[in-house]
């Protein structure tokens, strides 16, 4: 299936159905200025300084990589560029560097914890030979050996196309394609989507992969043989095609499955999924998906990947619970403090945050994500963080939703105001009413 979320999570982590506005469609002069103000922070030492944040701090060449990769991420999705002109594989290795970097790096602080603790001068930590992005390795090879491997891939369709000693109708190409990917090199679907399968080199190395990824990985052998492969949203699944004037081809079922049926999986056969309704009729009916919009739905179901694993231990934990409690029954409002916070995973709370940031810069307006990425800073108790990012969503979001923002945010403000009262030296707690 492919899954453009994961069932059963919480709703105010889909984004993809997000439509960007200009910001003079709901925002005030004040907000204007808040916003610009923000847009004009996002550079890279802005992004490596938030990286640092809870006695996170790189070596040089983690930094570099970290700069470098979220430097050449928003140069592929730059509002400068022509959406044409994005290449997803190039923008999806640039995210799972960043994120390689973060966790080495914890690997080599981890290592080096325990080498401290043994007082053990033999305890080495991993030895990297490795100083910028173009050499990091990531499961065995850089950046360019991973484009290359999806060039390869498309060079053994080319070569089964000659093997068959037939034409290029689009039929024939697709066969070809889903022969190479799906029997030869031997992709699947995963059900439980995990971490080792929701990162662009992973997938390729393991060719185990999610279904959004393997979408993504057949648009680009496509683009390879010069075949022009669309998407789209429809109910929970994101669904693929070729761009074609006659979409009945594709319906029609060969050995109990439709062309369309083995690019896009069990869902497509699925009585439970929007996607088995779709007919030949219907396709030119649906929203065809930018690569920004691609991105967005990628980076979406790694922030819910991210969140979820990081809130393993509290299950049903929702980024907005926090919210639903600062009102109670009574009409009172009540407290909320950083001793009642559930324990999360920092790492995977991290991650998420860095996925969220970046799906911010392809949305800088959508008020809900804008949220959800304050309450994740709540969540790591950076309050001052959380209170910029909700206080710039509040200038986005509908009136129902600001009302309900309103106190939290005041009520961090004293968490903030304590925690740096406590900083100074300083007994005893600040009365929060």
């Amino acid at each position: 299936m492919l899954l453009a979320s994961l069932p059963g999570f919480s709703h105010q982590l889909r984004y993809g159905d997000y439509k960007p506005k200009t910001m003079t469609d709901f925002a005030t002069p004040a907000a204007l200025q808040v916003q610009n103000k923000r847009k004009s922070s996002i550079s890279p030492v802005t992004i490596v300084s938030n990286v640092k944040s809870h006695d996170f701090s790189p070596s040089k060449s983690y930094q570099e990589v970290l700069i470098a990769a979220r430097e050449r991420f928003t140069q592929q999705i730059s509002f400068r560029s022509k959406d044409k002109d994005i290449s997803l594989a190039k923008t999806l290795l640039y995210i799972a560097a960043e994120d390689e970097a973060f966790m080495a790096h914890n690997r080599e602080m981890d290592s080096q914890s325990f080498q401290n603790e043994r007082n053990d001068t033999n305890v080495l930590s991993d030895r990297r030979d490795w100083d910028c992005i173009e050499t990091m390795p990531m499961s065995g090879k850089k950046i360019d050996d991973w484009l290359l491997e999806l060039d390869n891939i498309a060079n053994e369709v080319k070569v089964e196309l000659s093997s068959r000693d037939i034409g290029c109708h689009l039929v024939e190409v697709l066969e070809a394609v889903n022969k190479v990917l799906f029997e030869s090199i031997g992709f699947r679907r995963s059900p439980v989507v995990d971490s080792k399968c929701s990162y662009l080199h992973s997938v390729l190395s393991s060719k185990y992969g999610s279904a959004i990824l393997l979408s993504i990985i057949y648009i680009e052998i496509c683009q390879r043989l010069k075949l022009t492969i669309v998407g789209s949203r429809v109910g929970e699944d994101f669904l693929i095609w070729p761009k074609t004037g006659n979409p009945e081809e594709l319906f029609k079922v060969n050995s109990g499955h439709s062309l369309f049926g083995i690019v896009n999986g069990r869902c497509v056969e699925d009585p439970k999924s929007m996607a088995s309704d779709l007919t030949c009729n219907s396709l030119p009916g649906l929203d065809i998906a930018t690569n920004r919009d691609i991105i967005g739905i990628y980076l979406a179901n790694l922030i819910r990947l991210h969140w979820k694993r990081a809130s393993r231990i509290n299950h049903g934990l929702m980024l907005t619970s926090p919210l639903r409690r600062v009102h109670d029954d009574n009409g009172k409002w009540s407290k909320i403090n950083g001793s009642s916070m559930p324990l999360l995973r920092p790492q995977d709370l991290r991650l998420a945050i860095m996925a969220s940031e970046r799906l911010l810069i392809l949305q800088p307006h959508n008020w809900a994500l804008r949220r959800d990425h304050g309450m994740m800073w709540y969540y790591s108790r950076d309050y001052g963080k959380a209170v910029q990012e909700l206080s710039i969503c509040m200038a986005f979001a509908p009136e129902e939703e600001a009302e309900v923002l309103e106190p939290f945010v005041e009520k961090l403000h004293l968490l903030q105001l304590e925690s740096s009262w406590k900083s100074r030296g300083h007994k005893g707690r600040l009365t929060v009413p």
